[in-house]
């Protein structure tokens, strides 16, 4: 028969199930918040009031203000505003904290409170994902994302941008002033001025002084920029910073997000935010990272070459971490045309590099620059060379070759003989970027300060590794890993 589906009449009296526990099915994934929260141990992890107080008004536990928070940032409410009014309205929030509602001053200030905590919290749930066996494989991919902070550009201020912004101002100074000369000019016969005239006087006269106290404000933040070590204020939060982003000339006010991510489940095994806008120092650390994480003596570990450094490639060497990644094209006398170092061979029984014309460029001395030793090569043969004009526009071509050279080299033959390794870094370590992105919004970060970030940050990984586990495994045999 045709028509439509009628529901009830708001008017009906009904019959609610006696207990929340019948609205909650066996597989629903706020079971797996609870087992979770439940089996930690809070004062170990050091939470605040998780000892109840002998005197004075009862505090909520911590454990069902960290269910809420987990719950939410699992279902991309993060606003303690937006989790006080689910704590009242939504039924699994109810079965969760067993109909608490906390107002949404206590809920922001545990956040807050407790970050080293919460933190601790995300690297249990990382061992917990290592003891069901889906950290089996020691192999992870390391990149590093932009995330906005809540810091606008023009709340924030480098010596570049102050030059700029006092150059426009001059500028605009100028142009209102011969604005105001042209008024002046309207009124010189004698005549009386029209009100028209007057208001523009008016009008101009304001928007000068209005530039000069910007001139002011702008020479007092200047002052502050040039005393800071990186010569960079943010006045909104001040641990943010601008940050280049991949497309030419643009970039955001953010935190640069750290992240290890396992090759086989996309799980993140380690992460860290920083307020450093490259990624270039951040390789040995976030591997080393990793490795603790895993409980493994040997890393196999994939990046880009952002993280393409020589220093950092020694130290993942001598920690255990065998790195792939591409070397930057950086060649200066490549890119005019010339030969490169790549074109020049290296001799390792010899200690000599061989030319494309065929001369071998001996050792001749090291010098030391930026802590590293570097040794020279070059041979006399140059001068008397019919390709010299391909290779150099000085005297004789020079090699420069790091003492610890065949470490980088190394790397680049790995990725040689697996160039499939690049196209495994991006499928692994970029879709947990999106999707973190995906959840936590446009604006990104809700809390300031790089400490309340990194907090924000590790709720928003454990809700992703949440439910990541979830897809894999489901939530049963998640919750007997949890009780077991």
């Amino acid at each position: 028969m045709a028509g439509f589906v009628e529901g009830m009449d708001r008017g009906q009296a009904t019959l609610l199930p006696e207990c929340l526990e019948d609205w909650i099915d066996e597989n629903n994934p706020v079971r797996a918040v609870d087992v979770f929260v439940e089996a930690l141990d809070l004062v170990e992890l050091g939470f605040d009031g998780a000892q109840p107080m002998a005197m004075g008004r009862p505090g909520y536990k911590p454990s069902v203000l960290l269910k809420l928070y987990i719950y939410g940032y699992l279902n991309r409410v993060q606003s303690s505003r937006r989790l006080e009014r689910e704590a009242g309205r939504n039924l699994e929030v109810m079965w969760l904290t067993g109909r608490l509602v906390p107002d949404h001053k206590t809920i922001a200030d545990f956040r807050k409170d407790n970050g080293p905590a919460i933190k601790k919290v995300c690297s249990q749930f990382v061992e917990l994902c290592r003891k069901m066996g889906l950290l089996a494989k020691a192999s992870v991919a390391i990149d590093g994302s932009k995330f906005k902070a809540v810091n606008s550009r023009d709340n924030n201020f480098t010596k570049g941008k102050l030059e700029r912004r006092l150059k426009q101002i001059e500028e605009s100074v100028a142009r209102y002033m011969g604005q105001l000369d042209t008024a002046d000019r309207q009124t010189a016969a004698g005549e009386d001025p029209s009100e028209t005239v007057l208001l523009t006087k008016t009008r101009l006269k304001e928007k000068l002084v209005k530039l000069e106290e910007e001139v002011k404000r702008l020479k007092a933040i200047e002052k502050q920029v040039l005393a800071s070590p990186d010569q960079q204020v943010s006045l909104t939060d001040p641990d943010c910073r601008s940050m280049a982003t991949s497309g030419r000339g643009s970039g955001m006010v953010a935190y640069n997000v750290q992240s290890a991510v396992d090759t086989e489940h996309h799980l993140i095994v380690a992460h860290e935010v920083t307020n450093v806008g490259t990624d270039r120092s951040q390789l040995a650390h976030m591997g080393q990272a990793a490795k603790t994480a895993l409980h493994t003596d040997n890393l196999d570990a994939v990046a880009d070459r952002g993280y393409f450094k020589g220093d950092e490639i020694l130290a993942c060497k001598k920690a255990g971490i065998t790195v792939t990644l591409p070397k930057p094209q950086t060649s200066g006398a490549k890119s005019e045309g010339r030969f490169g170092k790549p074109d020049f061979v290296y001799l390792p029984a010899e200690d000599v590099y061989r030319c494309p014309a065929g001369e071998k460029l001996t050792y001749r001395y090291t010098a030391e620059e930026n802590g590293q030793n570097l040794r020279r090569y070059w041979t006399s043969a140059c001068m008397i060379c019919p390709i010299k004009d391909q290779c150099t526009t000085g005297k004789e071509r020079r090699i420069t070759r790091w003492e610890h050279e065949h470490v980088v080299e190394a790397v680049q033959t790995r990725l040689d003989k697996n160039p499939q390794a690049m196209r495994v870094r991006r499928e692994t370590v970029e879709h947990p970027f999106a999707t973190l992105k995906m959840r936590m919004g446009a604006t990104h970060f809700l809390m300031k300060r790089l400490k309340n970030v990194a907090t924000e940050m590790a709720l928003n990984v454990l809700g992703y590794n949440l439910t990541r586990v979830m897809t894999i495994v489901g939530v049963k045999p998640l919750l007997a890993a949890m009780r077991a």
